[in-house]
């Protein structure tokens, strides 16, 4: 019983804490990875526990001292006749099913929304864009100056003529390396998890937090990786020709509403984390992931051992 009263204690606590204290971090912007690793584990520690909360409240502690087996045994005798589930074990499991459903059908609709966008933008693109074997990306005649990559199954890099013609051709190349940086990353799957999670979950303010730093948090990950080929100054001057560009909702663009923040993150780079630094992040990502668990099993772990070595004290 404790240990799902803590458990429940640490959802409320950090879905409400964490997000206000991982964006005060003054590192994140200096490693967008390791800062999206942290949100995503953030946002799982409080769903894992959340659930582990409900299922330690359902199922006693003392299943756990029979076994592996005993527990298995013990757990489906709940399911199928009931034996040794109490009514708010099932309210417990219940909300856990529920919970669990929520969260699959929301993505699923997440999913699906998308991939029917992506589908519907694709056959205009073939239908009004024309490949540029140079570029290796697709151009569309539009005056507005856009550059943004359509992930998916037929993942493709567009640019409009607008843009072509306001960027040197310097800054083409660093624009699209940024757009093929997100292909790859395959960032769009992230941003459809934390989409999920703050749809399924709406008003909690880790994922509604998770949700827009991961997707500015993409963007300055992108930027990195086509750093390392192109100049910085030829990534922010095609930043500030394209800030004003709006990309759809559905794809991934290097302009927007970020793009003057990240001008003057390439004009004036901070220094990369130490290592004494990033390997305290690392840890923090997997004292999050493992935390809640970890105190799920420390009732049947002490209920294992002691039913262990009272059977190995009285042999």
């Amino acid at each position: 019983m404790i240990a799902a009263v803590v458990l429940t204690l640490y959802t409320v606590v950090a879905a409400i804490w964490l997000p206000r204290l991982m964006r005060a971090a003054s590192w994140a912007d200096r490693a967008p990875r390791l800062a999206i690793a942290m949100w995503q584990a953030a946002s799982a520690s409080v769903v894992g526990s959340a659930a582990l909360a409900t299922f330690v409240f359902a199922v006693p502690a003392d299943f756990v001292g029979h076994g592996l087996a005993g527990l298995f045994e013990a757990c489906a005798a709940m399911l199928t006749d009931g034996m040794g589930l109490t009514v708010a074990g099932a309210g417990a499991l219940l909300v856990t099913g529920a919970l669990a459903a929520r969260l699959l059908s929301c993505g699923a609709v997440v999913l699906a929304r998308t991939g029917m966008e992506r589908r519907d933008h694709a056959a205009l693109l073939s239908l009004l864009g024309r490949h540029d074997r140079d570029l290796d990306a697709v151009v569309l005649d539009y005056e507005e100056r856009l550059a943004y990559c359509l992930p998916g199954r037929h993942a493709q890099t567009v640019i409009t003529t607008g843009a072509l013609h306001s960027l040197a051709p310097e800054q083409v190349a660093a624009v699209l390396a940024h757009e093929r940086a997100h292909l790859r990353g395959r960032h769009h799957l992230v941003l459809t998890a934390a989409q999920t999670l703050a749809k399924a979950f709406p008003a909690v303010p880790i994922f509604e937090a998770g949700k827009v730093e991961i997707a500015r948090l993409i963007e300055l990950l992108a930027d990195d990786v086509a750093a390392r080929r192109h100049p910085r100054m030829q990534i922010a001057a095609a930043l500030v020709g394209l800030a004003t560009g709006q990309a759809p909702t559905f794809a991934l663009g290097a302009g927007g509403e970020t793009a003057f923040v990240r001008v003057r993150r390439m004009l004036h780079p901070a220094c990369p984390l130490k290592r004494l630094e990033r390997l305290t992040g690392v840890l923090s990502v997997g004292l999050l992931l493992s935390g809640p668990a970890a105190v799920a099993l420390v009732p049947g772990l002490s209920s294992f051992l002691a039913h262990h070595c009272h059977s190995f004290l009285a042999f």
